[in-house]
């Protein structure tokens, strides 16, 4: 699988949280561009102190599922906010989604169940950015799933962005179902973002990166946050073997 989408949402911690996300966001940006693969920005609701609500990406090249698949969970980063004047640590969460992009075939969808509108593009702060509606937010109908896309400049674009969104979405619930039918029912990748549901604590005090499920700890915060992930992949590949 060479071709996956990232999601990544701001979760508890308000501001903060949109600012650790955007974080997020630029380090899997980083990695991609060292490892030489594509990254296209899908959809995005970009916050005011250069944070985002939501953020959704394509990146595609060779290994790109298989180093990044362990970042689906919730993040959490214990850190001095820029917003904060009384210099209080805070603890605040994002969550990431890392699904394969899959091809039509591969997921039937009707289209018949798709809910499709359009609307303007908006930046920081909600203002419109686009005089156009060329942004599209399209429900799927039997599930209630709902994406979109305003990163491109047409409304064609957009559409089909979506659509890659969408089946990579109902393709992960199909899975999803597969593993709960055989009795290994997984929680769903995105959890509820609360602050107890972590894969990961980013620990700014103690220059401390901690991955719970391995166990692991790494140093160097700020050059893991530059896209220096190489050595978490390396680690998450070590414990796969033994």
């Amino acid at each position: 699988m060479n071709k996956i989408i990232i999601e990544i949402r701001a979760g508890a911690g308000g501001d903060e949280a949109a600012i650790f996300a955007g974080d997020l966001a630029r380090m899997y940006q980083r990695y991609a561009e060292m490892n030489g693969w594509k990254f296209t920005v899908l959809d995005s609701n970009q916050t005011t102190l250069h944070g985002y609500k939501t953020f959704i990406a394509r990146i595609g090249g060779d290994g790109a599922y298989e180093n990044l698949k362990q970042e689906s969970g919730v993040h959490r980063v214990q850190r001095i906010p820029a917003t904060e004047k009384a210099g209080r640590i805070h603890t605040s969460t994002a969550s990431v989604a890392v699904m394969p992009v899959v091809e039509s075939k591969e997921v039937n969808i009707n289209p018949g169940d798709l809910d499709v509108s359009f609307f303007r593009s908006s930046g920081p702060g909600g203002q419109n950015v686009n005089k156009v509606e060329t942004a599209v937010r399209i429900t799927h109908k039997p599930t209630g799933v709902t994406v979109s896309s305003q990163a491109s400049r047409t409304q064609l674009e957009n559409r089909e962005h979506a659509m890659e969104i969408l089946r990579s979405k109902l393709y992960e619930a199909q899975l999803e179902k597969q593993r709960a039918e055989l009795g290994s029912l997984r929680r769903e990748q995105i959890g509820s973002g609360d602050r107890a549901e972590k894969i990961r604590t980013y620990n700014f005090p103690q220059d401390r990166i901690t991955d719970h499920r391995i166990g692991k700890k790494f140093s160097n915060i700020e050059k893991i946050l530059d896209g220096d992930l190489d050595k978490i992949v390396k680690a998450f590949k070590k414990a796969e073997k033994e």
